[in-house]
């Protein structure tokens, strides 16, 4: 099983810096050498043996991390990775194609992907980085960031409307309603 790993581990659920420096803390606990972590990845100067990947496997389970084992899973969880990391810098150019991003980063078939992340996550690839867009309209909202136009034109909405239509739709309240839900909640931990 470790020769599967020798140069590389898959990690699902590694979405943010926070998670990277949750991951190289566990390695060095653990006294497994890498060479670098990144989201989703660790890269390893040697395979480890099966006992360390075991009591890796567990530390990871612990922290909400799993250590990917097929193909296809590995490459769905690139494909989240890719694009978690797209919304986290949150400037999506005017005319954005999803469709053309991923086959610019991940080389193969558009379609094949699309249907794996379907078949594999039970939602469709379009659906999926819409709520990524969405969860980043939200912190903006909870956080007072920045005003709708300009997410709207940081997330690559082709108008406020358009984003508060799409929020809407997809949280049952506008991003109005839901800024004042927020602030109501945030004002009761004082």
């Amino acid at each position: 099983m470790a020769d599967n790993f020798v140069k590389e581990i898959q990690v699902k659920n590694m979405v943010c810096p926070r998670c990277v420096l949750a991951v190289e803390q566990s390695l060095q606990q653990l006294d497994i050498p890498f060479d670098k972590v990144v989201l989703g990845k660790v890269f390893l100067p040697q395979a480890i043996d099966k006992d360390k990947l075991s009591k890796l496997e567990q530390v990871f389970h612990q922290l909400g991390f799993e250590i990917l084992k097929s193909k296809e899973v590995q490459r769905i969880e690139e494909v989240k990775n890719l694009l978690n990391e797209f919304i986290r810098k949150a400037d999506i150019p005017e005319g954005f194609h999803l469709m053309d991003f991923i086959k610019q980063h991940i080389p193969e078939d558009y379609s094949r992907i699309s249907h794996l992340f379907s078949s594999t996550e039970g939602i469709t690839l379009e659906y999926f980085f819409i709520q990524l867009k969405l969860d980043k309209v939200k912190e903006w909202l909870f956080y007072e960031e920045m005003q709708l136009s300009e997410m709207a034109w940081k997330l690559g909405y082709s108008s406020v409307q358009h984003l508060s239509s799409q929020f809407k739709k997809h949280t049952g309240m506008t991003p109005s309603a839901y800024k004042k839900i927020k602030k109501g909640s945030a004002e009761g931990w004082k």
